[in-house]
């Protein structure tokens, strides 16, 4: 810390102004003559009251007080100036003819920086008036540099704080556009390698459905013709159980192309879920999304163990096409519903309860509304996720949209599914992820998405 003392304190002393306060005329102009001389601007005030008055209008630099007084004495006017907000950092100087230590105590105990005995010596009044002046302003430079310090403080604290969370920002936009690209990669990878061998099948298929067609329309005919079979084919048809190969084998057919129908289903669905928009936006069907990604997860929705059957109640209003990231959108959802599951899940929830009525029947509801708005380039759409599972609780709300934050137990998640989806629907959306609704009956999340690309930070006002 530097100051330019000399000059700033040779400049402040040349205009400093003192207020002496002293009922004695003679003592007034005696300090006032000595003060003035050597520079300063002197106020006078003949007691107490007119002291107090004049030091708040004024703001003197220093007061020369004299304790004993008519009225309201020295040492009750120092009191009252240090209680005022607006006079409590001005010095005061005590002038008295009092010799008794204890007055002396009394006065340094009042908040008094000196005293002066009288009969004054000018050099000494000078001396110390010059001293104190001296000490106040090297005080004030010490409080404005601390004060700005402590401002240069808040501001780099602000400062680091922006950038760490612009850091963290990134760090989840790197997070989540290498796990977009790993995910849509292994997608499309299992997707093409499934499209490959099931285009054999499903192509070689109907081959075979026509050639068992054609097979068992030629031995029909061939029954027909020649009714009377020998013993040696009697035993055959019966051994292969002929009557059941000729009703089942239709069924077989059908069955396998049912199969090759679902596994291309699949394949579409990983293809849809994985699809590489992350540069540019496209029209999507929020439906779609929605779909596929609940065809993905139908898995974990069957009955496990002692863990019933999930059930899905599905309430889909009628949307219009929205401009986004489609397959970001898409892991928002994967995100949402798997938490939905995994809450569900841990529960405690089982078969044998929800039979006997003691437990509630696991269930998610997925519900989506077209919200109108004027201008209608503000229209949005709401998707609401909600589960019967056993809530957040209140002491973890705030919490969970954090970065690394989770509530699972350890290598179940990562804590980056609801920070991340946040990101998606608020920074690259401009819409809102919200946690609207969470008791014991269970968690709603609701996620709003501008129809048309609109700037994101005017969605914020």
């Amino acid at each position: 810390m530097t100051f330019n003392q000399p000059h700033n304190l040779s400049q402040q002393l040349q205009t400093s102004t003192i207020l002496v306060v002293d009922d004695n005329p003679t003592n007034l102009e005696v300090l006032s003559t000595t003060l003035e001389n050597h520079g300063f601007t002197v106020s006078v005030a003949i007691d107490g009251e007119n002291a107090l008055s004049q030091a708040e209008y004024l703001n003197p630099d220093l007061i020369l007080m004299d304790v004993m007084m008519p009225g309201i004495d020295g040492f009750e006017a120092c009191r009252t100036l240090l209680s005022n907000p607006k006079t409590q950092n001005i010095p005061v100087i005590f002038m008295t003819a009092l010799a008794d230590p204890m007055e002396k105590v009394k006065g340094f105990e009042l908040g008094a920086v000196d005293y002066i005995t009288k009969p004054f010596q000018q050099e000494e009044v000078i001396a110390r008036v010059n001293l104190h002046l001296r000490l106040s302003f090297l005080n004030k430079a010490i409080a404005e540099q601390n004060q700005r310090l402590e401002q240069q403080v808040v501001e780099r604290t602000a400062a680091l704080t922006q950038a760490l969370e612009t850091l963290q920002r990134s760090q989840l936009q790197l997070v989540q556009s290498e796990k977009m690209s790993s995910i849509g990669q292994l997608m499309a990878g299992i997707a093409h390698e499934i499209n490959n061998p099931l285009g054999f099948i499903n192509g070689n298929l109907s081959l075979a459905q026509e050639g068992f067609a054609n097979l068992l329309d030629h031995l029909q005919l061939y029954q027909t013709e020649f009714p009377q079979a020998n013993d040696r084919i009697l035993d055959h048809a019966e051994s292969i159980d002929l009557d059941f190969l000729i009703a089942d084998l239709p069924k077989l057919t059908k069955s396998l192309r049912v199969g090759c129908d679902r596994i291309k289903d699949i394949s579409n669905s990983l293809r849809i879920f994985s699809r590489s928009d992350t540069e540019r936006r496209v029209r999507f069907k929020i439906e779609e999304g929605l779909e596929v990604t609940l065809m993905l997860l139908r898995h974990r929705l069957k009955a496990v163990d002692q863990f019933p059957e999930i059930h899905i109640v599905k309430d889909y209003g009628k949307l219009p096409e929205i401009d986004c990231y489609a397959g970001q959108l898409n892991q928002v959802f994967m995100n949402l519903l798997a938490n939905a599951i995994d809450a569900l899940h841990s529960s405690g929830y089982t078969a044998s309860m929800v039979k006997r009525g003691e437990a509630k029947q696991p269930t998610i509801w997925v519900k989506t509304e077209w919200i109108h708005c004027e201008p209608k380039l503000h229209d949005r759409v709401r998707i609401a996720i909600r589960d019967n599972g056993l809530g957040i609780p209140p002491h973890l709300q705030s919490k969970i949209f954090e970065s690394l934050f989770t509530t699972k137990p350890v290598g179940k998640g990562s804590g980056l599914g609801l920070s991340i989806s946040r990101q998606i629907v608020e920074e690259a959306h401009g819409g809102r992820l919200m946690l609207t609704n969470t008791s014991s009956e269970g968690t709603e999340f609701t996620i709003e998405i501008p129809v048309h690309e609109i700037d994101p930070s005017s969605e914020k006002n």
